[in-house]
């Protein structure tokens, strides 16, 4: 296995040119010589040096160097794989825009990580530029993809057909993709007459990603233009011109690539995402993560369970997607269909689910088709009766123990979970990753894996998880959030003891526990809230309480709900909100 994400995927693409790499959403597949192709291309072009032919018109050079930022708004498709991995072979580092963030985070992220690239589909140009005042009338928030930082030239990229709103120097995938010789000029597209770029359809890219520097918004002055990248790396900055239309001629700069440096030029500890986990304006956080600590990652996804050729992976994580073309399976992208009927059309034996869809599927479809061998679970915990019907449905359920600095922690089966009588089991650590509990039982974590460091911070030795544990026979055991710890009469009580308990029980589909402070004592009131099934009863729930919970933990009060508060692309519960709900019916 290669300690570079993207030299494993190029030698699998050696080894094996014509199996299928990726199906996407239309059931189109597309080899792994292709694949290897598009991204060599996607590289060249952006690593190239212009050699001959005019200058850029946006005032740049033209080319990346490793370390650039690369902002970049594609949706999940086989363009948005061939262009993060192109732009991360080149050297870049890939900077999310993710829709719907206020525009002040967004500016905050963007002057944190000054990128010098920007990917993106041609709609959001559009939607960013022109149409920005019905994008957010919309509930669409993006960043200005002409021009993210104010001041700093950026080069273009971008998918699609050319519309309002794309600069004119702009390169376009499709002809990065010709084949040499193929060079007559595109017609741009009309612009859409009525976008819609409505919140819950608004574009995600295949991973929140974005790049390293320090965390307190930097300020350069006009005559000292920032010569920086995102990780340190100098770079020279050319003074940015303004420009913008279809660009009709099909002439640029050479971008052929003759000056790129190769692939294997480029370091494993080269930056190639930075996740942000949270930030307010002043303080963005992100988690800088190499290539390398990527590739150590997907390794430990890899070694977890059998994937290898002849395997189709239906997700569009690319977290598991990439460990499917490290080892020579498919990466089956899914489309607008039925998630059952898609898996069973393209004989998927692995795939991911966050529990809150699962459970929507499940009650679709109770049976998942034959071929599937692995559903990984993950994102958010699983409620004992998610985890039941994911086992009846039929294929081996892992439950993937993760964080965004170390991907993955541990792993679980399902029927271990349920078979744990007291907290949530978590699995036994990944081979490789070092696990340290400090003496208020909170985990910290190490290994190859491990992210380079925090945006602007010293690298990592050890990450703080934030979540209390204990070890049992060589497996860790959730006993709770450190920040949930409820706090009555003096005695730490720990939710995650208990609500995988409590949610096992007839008549409840899930519960969670929560404390509301007393505003002059600090004591908090222990409530626990249920979301009822079919025979739920309270008085019935009330006796049990008493076997599962230790008597200084016993709720003062039960809460039935019709649904909890969620949060986030996995619908997370919400416990900040859950408190509000619960305080108001009091």
């Amino acid at each position: 296995m290669s300690d570079d994400i993207i030299g494993g995927i190029m030698a699998t693409a050696g080894r094996e040119p014509g199996r299928t790499a990726i199906i996407d959403g239309r059931g189109r597949e597309i080899s792994y010589g292709e694949l290897a192709r598009r991204v060599e291309a996607v590289r060249t072009a952006m690593a190239g040096r212009p050699h001959s032919g005019p200058a850029p018109r946006d005032g740049t050079d033209g080319g990346l160097r490793p370390g650039d930022g690369v902002l970049f708004a594609v949706r999940p498709g086989v363009d948005a794989v061939v262009l993060a991995l192109g732009a991360v072979a080149a050297g870049g580092t890939l900077v999310l825009a993710d829709p719907g963030l206020a525009p002040e985070v967004l500016g905050a992220r963007m002057t944190a990580t000054r990128p010098r690239w920007v990917v993106a589909e041609s709609l959001l140009y559009t939607l960013s530029g022109p149409l920005k005042g019905l994008a957010r009338r919309r509930g669409l928030l993006l960043p200005n993809l002409r021009d993210p930082l104010p001041g700093r030239p950026v080069r273009h990229l971008y998918t699609g057909p050319w519309l309002p709103g794309v600069p004119r120097a702009a390169l376009r995938l499709s002809r990065i993709l010709r084949s040499p010789g193929d060079s007559a000029p595109e017609k741009p597209a009309p612009a859409p007459n009525t976008p819609h770029p409505t919140a819950p359809n608004t574009p995600d890219t295949l991973a929140p990603i974005g790049p390293n520097t320090p965390d307190t918004p930097h300020t350069t002055a006009p005559d000292r233009p920032d010569t920086t990248g995102p990780d340190g790396h100098d770079v020279t900055e050319p003074a940015a011109t303004s420009t913008t239309g279809p660009d009709m001629s099909g002439v640029g700069p050479d971008m052929s690539g003759a000056d790129a440096p190769d692939i294997s030029e480029i370091s494993a500890d080269q930056p190639a995402a930075v996740i942000f986990t949270s930030g307010t304006t002043a303080r963005p956080r992100g988690v800088v993560h190499t290539r390398g600590s990527l590739a150590a990652g997907l390794a430990l996804f890899r070694s977890a369970f059998p994937l290898g050729p002849g395997d189709v992976v239906h997700t569009d994580q690319l977290m598991l997607g990439l460990p499917a073309l490290l080892a020579g399976a498919t990466w089956s992208l899914p489309g607008d269909g039925d998630p059952a009927e898609e898996m069973a059309a393209r004989g998927a034996t692995h795939t991911f689910a966050v529990p809150v869809h699962l459970d929507r599927l499940l009650r679709r479809t109770p049976r998942l088709p034959e071929t599937l061998r692995y559903l990984l679970l993950g994102a958010a915990p699983a409620p004992p009766a998610v985890l039941r019907r994911a086992i009846e449905a039929g294929p081996e359920v892992l439950s993937v123990y993760a964080m965004t600095e170390a991907l993955p922690i541990a792993i679980a089966s399902a029927r271990e979970k349920l078979a744990q009588a007291e907290g949530d089991l978590l699995g036994a650590p990944l081979p490789g990753v070092g696990v340290r509990i400090a003496d208020d039982g909170e985990l910290f974590v190490s290994g190859p894996h491990l992210a380079r460091r925090y945006l602007g911070e010293d690298p990592l030795a050890e990450i703080a998880t934030g979540d209390l544990v204990r070890i049992e026979e060589g497996r860790l055991v959730l006993l709770g959030r450190k920040k949930d710890m409820i706090l009555r009469d003096g005695v730490n009580i720990y939710p995650g003891l208990y609500e995988p308990a409590v949610a096992a029980l007839s008549g409840v589909a899930e519960a969670a526990i929560v404390g509301l402070a007393d505003p002059e004592t600090g004591d908090e009131e222990v409530v626990l809230a249920v979301i009822p099934a079919d025979g739920y009863d309270e008085g019935l729930l009330r006796k049990a309480l008493p076997a599962i919970i230790d008597a200084a933990a016993l709720p003062d009060r039960i809460e039935p709900l019709d649904a909890f508060p969620r949060s986030g692309r996995a619908d997370k519960l919400d416990r900040a909100a859950l408190r509000d709900l619960v305080t108001r019916r009091a």
